[in-house]
């Protein structure tokens, strides 16, 4: 299963590269604004984000160089440019900001956090550019930071805008079958499924989840001093560790996922996933935590568009970064092909 979906990476990212001249010209007599270099290279992409970003906080999309068909979502709507965050946007990402670069894909993302009428946000932007024009947007957004939370979103973790080591770096195969190991180890809550480096951490909303010492009540309280208890155990664990517990057994379907970004120099691989809870359990049975036997975490069912970010590092998995909400059950993202 891994190798048909690294295939099917490979060649969107072949087809991307082969897109012709004509084409080009096509798109550029079709599109808005100036189009970006046909041949756009690391700092380009990140040119044309930051030229996105500066656009959506000045409510302005003139300028950008869109192609005419462009498609634009925002937690999974798709609507038109000029709504949603364009209209509430109120200040610029300042000391939090992460890219993520894929020439080959000829996609960018960037990961950070800015203001929506005054309030600070977590937010993922995806552009896919072919021929020097943006074809594809979509927004991820977390509009609830918690009070625990908001120390971390004020600067990212060094690992995730650090240059890897060329000796460390990870072949992009590897990268995309360490990304998708995860999802799989989540979905059979076994840790050694994924490449787990002993030092995994991980963060979602903000959030530290994993490797909390001592440890600290979990972000969501589970309703009885011994549930939050046994909860504050687990997010004391690592990353693998804590998967073998079963805590995350009520993730019934991690479908679809999307590896779009694979970024070697970085050692960055940007996904969007969704997190599919079937509900119906009523108590969790919990292995290896002492004195926690079960956990109340069944609940009812719902769907959660997740953006997951991995810093891979000598083909281990250091750092893990995730932001998202929640759906009804059986949402999409708005990006998958019919009935996938």
């Amino acid at each position: 299963m891994k190798r048909i979906r690294w295939i099917a990476a490979a060649l969107a990212a072949g087809a991307l590269a082969a897109a012709g001249a004509a084409s080009a010209q096509v798109q550029a007599a079709s599109g808005s604004g100036p189009p970006a270099p046909t041949h756009c290279p690391r700092a380009c992409m990140i040119g044309v984000m930051d030229q996105y970003v500066d656009a959506l906080v000045r409510h302005d999309p003139s300028g950008l160089p869109l192609s005419k068909g462009v498609r634009f979502t925002e937690n999974t709507e798709e609507i038109h440019i000029g709504e949603g965050l364009w209209i509430g946007a109120s200040e610029a990402p300042t000391t939090f900001k992460v890219y993520a670069v894929d020439p080959a894909a000829g996609q960018v993302v960037f990961y950070g956090v800015m203001k929506e009428r005054g309030r600070p946000i977590q937010i993922a932007i995806r552009l896919k550019l072919v021929n020097g024009r943006i074809t594809e947007i979509e927004h991820v957004i977390n509009r609830s930071i918690s009070a625990a939370a908001a120390p971390n979103t004020i600067t990212p973790r060094a690992a995730l805008v650090s240059d890897v080591p060329a000796a460390e770096r990870t072949p992009r195969e590897q990268m995309v079958d360490a990304a998708d190991d995860y999802f799989e180890a989540i979905e059979h809550q076994d840790g050694s499924r994924a490449p787990f480096a002993p030092d995994c951490d991980r963060r979602e909303n903000g959030s530290k989840t994993t490797n909390n010492h001592p440890p600290v009540p979990w972000p969501v309280p589970l309703g009885s001093p011994e549930a939050d208890r046994g909860m504050a155990l687990i997010g004391s664990m690592g990353c693998a560790e804590q998967l073998n517990t079963g805590v995350m057994a009520f993730i019934t379907r991690l479908w679809p996922r999307r590896i779009d970004v694979v970024d070697e120099e970085k050692g960055l691989v940007v996904t969007f996933v969704m997190f599919n809870h079937r509900g119906g359990t009523r108590d969790l049975p919990i292995k290896g935590v002492p004195g926690v036997s079960s956990l109340p975490l069944g609940g009812a069912s719902s769907s959660m568009q997740m953006m997951e970010m991995f810093k891979i590092r000598g083909g281990q998995i250091h750092e893990v970064e995730a932001i998202g909400f929640a759906l009804p059950y059986g949402a999409r993202s708005g990006w998958e092909q019919y009935g996938q």
